[in-house]
């Protein structure tokens, strides 16, 4: 089958469409079908009209590199700040948060920010420290943040952790078979901030994201999930927190070859289901008007791909 069609190059690259359809012919099948449904349906959360919006902006994977940043009131780094993860690396991607305007600021670590790892830092770091300034860093812990002039409150976690991709250079990383998720994340989280993706979603077909992650998102069910890593997962997405999304995860999670995976009419039960949620979701909010109360996963990368420059745009969330 390699002989067939290319490879990437990394499992960070994404797939040529040819790659992609050859090795889950289901998986492709289904993932465009889900992004068709989630488009007809529209958002799965709009800030309510009767009390002022927080405008949070989420930005990731800088890598050393800085970029325009619109104002808001919230401003999310989801890790990634350098490449090699030296105290003087980090630090300069901290002066140049503490240089942007925003209310509140937050940031958390990524892979490649070794020093804010012990385990992965550097003997010639180990005496140094980081001045945040105001900038609240979250390492598996939470804060509350006030927007006075809104009356507004939001409560946030963040958390660095990701499923092993490298060597122990690499910070907070965990085996992808453990479980480093459930049951962390509080329960009255509004915005989530990690540095991997959960599984499936501004993910690739490759499966980088975390499976126990995703668990966890569907325990809590944030309003706002932003993440990084994985640079060519770039994007938004609604989420619906519903029985369609179920079964598209599931057809995503097959693991068996793709002959046997089209055989399996379970998993052809689930790319039904996928149709026919989205369908009646988009009755549901085009047509008859309803509302819904799901949320929004951004993969706020700002590096393109593995291009080693900074080409995706800021995106920006009212909550």
């Amino acid at each position: 089958m390699p002989l067939l069609y290319p490879r990437a190059t990394s499992p960070f690259d994404p797939p040529t469409t040819l790659g992609h359809l050859l090795s889950g012919p289901l998986q492709f099948l289904v993932r465009h079908l889900y992004a068709i449904t989630l488009f007809l349906r529209g958002p799965a959360y709009s800030p309510p009209t009767y009390r002022q919006s927080v405008r949070v902006v989420c930005i990731s994977d800088t890598h050393c590199l800085t970029d325009s940043v619109p104002n808001g009131d919230l401003l999310v780094h989801a890790g990634d700040l350098t490449n090699a993860g030296t105290a003087d690396e980090i630090q300069t991607q901290i002066d140049w948060l503490k240089s942007l305007p925003h209310l509140h600021k937050l940031a958390i670590a990524g892979n490649h920010d070794s020093f804010l790892d012990t385990q992965a830092r550097r003997t010639q770091d180990a005496a140094r420290s980081l001045d945040w300034g105001t900038i609240h860093y979250l390492e598996r812990s939470a804060t509350t943040l006030e927007f006075s002039g809104k009356n507004r409150v939001l409560n946030v976690y963040g958390a660095p952790q990701i499923p092993k991709c490298g060597g122990a250079d690499f910070a907070f990383q965990y085996e992808r078979h453990e479980d480093n998720w459930s049951g962390t994340v509080p329960p009255e989280t509004d915005i989530l901030i990690t540095h991997t993706p959960p599984a499936h979603h501004l993910d690739l077909p490759a499966g980088l994201g975390c499976r126990f992650l995703l668990k966890e998102i569907w325990r809590v069910r944030p309003t706002l999930h932003v993440f990084g890593h994985v640079h060519a997962g770039y994007g938004h997405e609604s989420v619906f927190w519903d029985e369609g999304q179920k079964a598209y995860e599931r057809v995503c999670a097959v693991e068996r070859g793709p002959v046997v995976a089209l055989l399996d009419p379970w998993v052809w039960l689930d790319v039904l289901r996928v149709v026919w949620y989205g369908g009646k979701g988009f009755l549901w909010n085009r047509v008859w008007g309803g509302s819904s109360s799901g949320g929004v996963l951004v993969n706020a990368a700002l590096a393109y791909q593995n291009t080693g420059r900074l080409g995706n745009p800021v995106q920006v969330v009212d909550v």
